[in-house]
């Protein structure tokens, strides 16, 4: 499928990778456009590209929801991993164009080609993380889609659309890294129920999260310094403005410092609401 692509800059691979409701070509065009790029075959924009779509392409289904209406889940049902599972193949699948985004939409920005090789890497590797979850899910007679899911994290990205150091305060660096608190739990219960196989690619999910979070925490350390701002009162700043409702311990602090993501961070944002 790879030589038969159409890319005609990074941006324009993201912008087609983000618009594809096909999720098979959706991933391909995103970890194609990753390989030519890191192979520097690729440049930056081109007058060729896309406009950037408001939404993702999806397929019809899953149907989305309010998160409230998205069942509770035990993971010592088959049903019920398989719904873990699902939940985690969706977040993983908004973790695909998120990525993308941010190469899309802030390609005009003045940051290093390095910025660009960081977050086409973490889209590769949600990528991966989809197919990974979605393979596991067949193996367990169900599909990406069965199942209703929500759109929270679609919604909190697009809500710092217009704002770089929001959308890494809000992306990276609150929903990515929630993602190092909770997994570790969730490979123990899968472990403890039998299923080494779901445990296996939660571990490779966890480990390239940390780089996730990390490249996060550069970038935005990197703007705060060039605006000469403190990245952890800045941070608070952004998340007050930007998130709705406290961050639910407990965390995973030495992940999170092995991100560059310190206590000074998150600590004092436990009980803050924005209303």
């Amino acid at each position: 499928m790879s030589e038969a692509l159409n890319v005609t800059s990074l941006r324009g691979g993201a912008i087609d990778a983000i618009r594809a409701a096909d999720l098979d070509l959706k991933t391909e065009l995103a970890q194609e456009s990753a390989r030519r790029w890191f192979a520097r075959r690729l440049s930056l924009r081109s007058p060729l590209d896309a406009p950037l779509p408001d939404r993702p392409g999806r397929p019809e289904k899953p149907e989305l929801v309010p998160p409230t209406q998205v069942k509770k889940r035990s993971v010592h049902t088959i049903n019920g991993r398989i719904a873990l599972l699902h939940a985690i193949a969706h977040i993983e699948l908004n973790a695909v164009d998120l990525a993308l985004d941010i190469v899309a939409r802030y390609a005009t920005e003045p940051v290093p080609h390095s910025f660009f090789d960081g977050w086409m890497q973490v889209a590769f590797e949600e990528a991966k993380h989809f197919r990974m979850v979605r393979a596991r899910l067949k193996d367990l007679g169900a599909d990406y889609g069965d199942m209703p899911a929500h759109d929270g994290l679609w919604q909190a990205a697009h809500a710092t659309r217009n704002d770089l150091t929001a959308r890494l305060a809000v992306v990276p660096l609150i929903l990515e890294a929630r993602g190092l608190d909770v997994t570790p739990s969730l490979q123990a219960k899968m472990r403890e129920t039998g299923d080494l196989q779901s445990a296996a690619v939660l571990d490779v999910i966890y480990n390239d999260e940390k780089g996730h979070v990390a490249i996060g925490a550069k970038w935005f350390r990197f703007l705060c310094a060039r605006e000469k701002r403190d990245p952890a009162r800045t941070f608070h700043q952004l998340v007050r403005a930007n998130f709705r409702g406290p961050l639910k311990p407990p965390f995973n602090d030495i992940a999170r410092a092995e991100a560059g993501l310190t206590p000074s961070f998150y600590r004092s944002l436990t009980s803050t609401s924005s209303g």
